[in-house]
């Protein structure tokens, strides 16, 4: 059977009507240039998608701030908002395989990672953001105000929220958005990003399905600079939440001035992985490995810098090089494939722009470094050694399955260490593998990286906050952060005669 022949068979039904834009429970053209949605394993066209241009952001703001003003949403009692987004979770579940089979098509990651992780992360994260819906309370203060008092404070929601979502984690990340803006109390207007908005439209297909009133979760697929730029610019958009690279984050700080509007980064990462001879290698190695080749290394937190002991290098880069080349490379519906492709032809060339780049300041590839030939975007898995600090391939975020190794010895105090792992602009993750526990906690408290693991790689839970230092962002998503994140604290006095 082709590639070809697998898609037909097993395209969800959404491939066969028209994409359109969720605007105030209703699906409606948009008036930009349509997308053209590819898919990666093959090259080849999958549908085209509606695309929104400015004039229908207006429309979806300004339903969202009906529903919010004048709607039932915000005014709804909290218990029924969290009745609602544990019903989109089970609807979530219930559509979990034909979720999987449209980011697989879209976005080329194996099957088995688009169901068990992250479908299955979405459902967590709406059971969980549902829970929070009904424990949003302020707290009575006592004050020393002259006379007496009664003061308290109220936490209530910010208003029209925008969320704006990356293509590497589609689903997972715009769920992890919009539960807790939901649970709030927000209204929404979801921009997904514009080569993997399959499941988004389906997402608010759901919505629909299970009753949420119109205009609480409005869906504008759209470009970046047009449909993204006018949400984060609208006077009318209280808070905008954005995944996604740190030089648009930037331009995005600089938009959202025009209102002050409150703004979530989650952005870049070069995340450092250490790795002692006292390590536990048979988990180090395997997790350092899956660390930077999981979703074909397109993830924020991947950790793409090694540092190893030189006791251990032969022995932790030979079990990382050889987990590389065994790795089955193919499209996501091959049951076998355990490395798929990149999103597009332009992301892998950039990939492989740096690997070159790496290649001329003097770093060895001791694995990949290639292309694979044939259909589709895919990329060998590639590790380089004897890379210095000064080094692109060190100091920038490739966003591929890239990873750059260098050493240390035992002249090197863990201090030393982790002052190598802090010499870059973000801060986003960070790993260290070992038996000693003093060391492990002067790194955790020495690194500069708002996400720490000791002996583990990867993993989110929806109550553990996510957030990164220095330019991998602002704020925080998950847990209590995230869900107050979408919320407004007003304090209250009363004189009492």
């Amino acid at each position: 059977m082709t590639i070809a022949d697998a898609v037909r068979i097993t395209a969800p039904t959404l491939l066969n009507r028209p994409l359109r834009l969720l605007i105030d429970g209703e699906w409606v053209e948009g008036r930009g240039q349509p997308l053209t949605l590819l898919n990666p394993s093959t090259g080849r066209q999958l549908i085209t998608s509606a695309s929104a241009d400015e004039s229908d952001v207006d429309r979806a703001v300004a339903a969202a701030r009906n529903a919010f003003d004048n709607g039932p949403w915000s005014r709804m009692a909290p218990a029924e908002r969290a009745l609602l987004i544990y019903r989109l979770a089970d609807a979530l579940e219930d559509a979990k395989d034909e979720l999987a089979r449209l980011e697989t098509l879209n976005c080329g990651k194996p099957l088995a990672v688009a169901r068990d992780f992250e479908v299955t992360a979405a459902v967590s994260t709406l059971r969980y953001n549902a829970g929070w819906a009904t424990k949003l309370n302020g707290e009575t203060r006592d004050i020393s105000l002259p006379g007496d008092w009664q003061a308290f404070t109220l936490r209530q929601a910010l208003g029209v929220a925008g969320l704006i979502v990356p293509w590497n984690v589609p689903l997972a990340i715009a769920v992890s958005k919009l539960a807790p803006a939901l649970a709030a109390g927000c209204t929404v207007v979801l921009k997904p990003a514009e080569l993997t908005p399959l499941t988004a439209v389906r997402l608010g297909e759901l919505i629909q399905e299970v009753g949420f009133p119109p205009g609480v979760v409005n869906i504008i697929q759209g470009l970046g600079h047009v449909a993204g730029q006018r949400l984060v610019d609208h006077p009318d958009v209280d808070k905008v939440s954005f995944t996604g690279s740190t030089a648009v984050g930037k331009r995005l700080l600089c938009s959202s001035a025009g209102n002050l509007k409150r703004l979530s980064l989650e952005l870049g990462g070069k995340s450092p992985v250490v790795i002692y001879p006292d390590a536990d290698l048979d988990k180090a190695i395997p997790g350092a490995a899956m660390s930077i080749f999981a979703n074909t290394g397109q993830v924020c937190a991947a950790g793409s810098r090694l540092y190893v002991h030189s006791d251990v290098a032969d022995e932790v880069i030979g079990g990382i090089t050889r987990i590389a080349e065994s790795m089955r490379i193919g499209p996501g519906l091959d049951p076998a494939t355990q490395l798929g492709p990149i999103i597009s032809e332009a992301q892998r060339d950039r990939v492989l722009q740096y690997i070159e780049s790496g290649i001329e300041d003097g770093a060895e590839v001791t694995t990949g470094g290639a292309a694979v030939e044939g259909p589709g975007f895919f990329l060998q898995p590639t590790v380089l050694c004897n890379t210095a600090p000064k080094m692109r391939v060190v100091r920038e975020e490739i966003f591929g399955p890239v990873l750059s190794v260098a050493t240390f010895d035992d002249a090197d105090s863990i201090t030393d260490t982790v002052a190598r792992a802090n010499d870059t602009d973000y801060g986003l993750s960070s790993a260290i593998w070992t038996r000693d526990i003093s060391r492990a906690m002067k790194f955790v408290r020495g690194i500069k990286a708002g996400n720490v693991r000791v002996n583990a790689s990867g993993g989110m839970d929806p109550n553990m906050p996510f957030g990164g230092f220095k330019q991998s962002g602002w704020g925080h998503e998950n847990g209590r952060e995230g869900v107050e994140a979408f919320t407004e604290l007003k304090s209250v006095a009363i004189k009492i005669d």
